[in-house]
């Protein structure tokens, strides 16, 4: 989950001129993905066992205590300097209620799938873009929108065999997720991507504690469980650090395609950890959500330039 400040949209802006530090770019933003996809099929794994606020608080802890060994000692108290401290808690409330109803998705439903719906959100940004930025969607946001929702409904078509409940939580988590993108664009105007991160890995790790005191387990974590519900913080924090890194080698146009290479490590992971392959109308509704995601980035690139057009990831 990152977005661009100033800093490095003139970073990514220079950095398309040299095509290395482009292609340093493009590795980090794949290897960021292959976390993200990563950690959810963890996800999936551990929540056959564990409730899902008690794995999330897990991962938010590890995280958190990760960016603070990372963070702290180069930024001080600047890492726990917000200006709009309102808009701040909010843009983090709508991050631990989606993390919490992609939990539950992934808990029901297989991975590519539950990571092709998540990939709904930038279209339900462009949608939300114009009664709240005040923007205009354009042909090329209604174009991305429409092909969104009609790859999703392949996806989630009757015969599909998709747990209804697992859908809904998806769909929920994309609204979630869509109001986290807004508030992460507003806020990366007057905000540091760093203590943003921070800040949200923090509230994260309090808040599913608390929800984890509701949702005890007396299950006792086998050495490899253990390992499994560290390296959650691990693929999280690292993978995010990652794909910050990547908007600073290269422009956000470049990156943008990368990150729906996600849809292609959660398919090998779902064949390889869980024996499960998509229909051929599955995957031909992942291959339209990925082109629908490009294309609303792409409009971002045309109306706003490199340093707007910069998805924000939710994992």
């Amino acid at each position: 989950m990152t977005s661009t400040n100033g800093t490095s949209a003139v970073s990514s802006a220079s950095a398309a001129h040299n095509p290395m530090s482009a292609l340093l770019g493009v590795g980090l933003a794949a290897a960021s993905v292959f976390l993200f996809a990563l950690m959810n099929a963890t996800t999936k794994t551990l929540a056959q066992v564990y409730a899902v606020p008690l794995i999330m608080a897990v991962r938010y802890i590890v995280q958190s205590l990760l960016m603070a060994g990372v963070v702290l000692p180069t930024r001080g108290r600047a890492a726990f300097r917000i200006s709009n401290l309102w808009l701040v808690r909010l843009r983090t409330a709508c991050l631990i209620f989606s993390s919490l109803l992609l939990g539950l998705g992934v808990q029901r439903l297989p991975v590519a799938e539950a990571a092709a719906i998540g990939f709904l959100a930038p279209m339900v940004v462009v949608l939300l873009s114009r009664p709240f930025l005040k923007e205009k969607v354009g042909v090329l946001g209604w174009v991305a929108v429409i092909l969104g929702f009609g790859g999703v409904l392949l996806i989630v078509r009757p015969g599909a065999n998709l747990d209804p409940l697992g859908v809904l939580f998806l769909g929920l988590n994309v609204v979630a997720a869509a109001f986290y993108q807004l508030l992460s664009r507003q806020l990366t105007k007057s905000e540091s991507v760093v203590a943003m991160l921070f800040q949200t890995a923090v509230y994260g790790a309090v808040a599913f504690s608390v929800l984890a005191l509701f949702t005890p387990s007396a299950h006792v974590p086998t050495l490899w469980e253990a390992a499994l519900l560290v390296s959650l913080g691990i693929t999280g924090g690292v993978g995010h650090f990652l794909l910050t890194a990547a908007y600073r080698f290269a422009p956000a146009s470049l990156l943008s395609p990368v990150l729906y290479l996600e849809l292609v490590w959660a398919g090998l992971l779902s064949w390889l950890v869980f024996a499960h392959v998509p229909d051929l109308l599955s995957i031909g509704g992942m291959v339209i959500v990925s082109a629908a995601g490009i294309l609303a980035a792409l409009r971002s690139v045309i109306r706003f330039g490199d340093g707007r057009a910069a998805p924000t990831v939710v994992e």
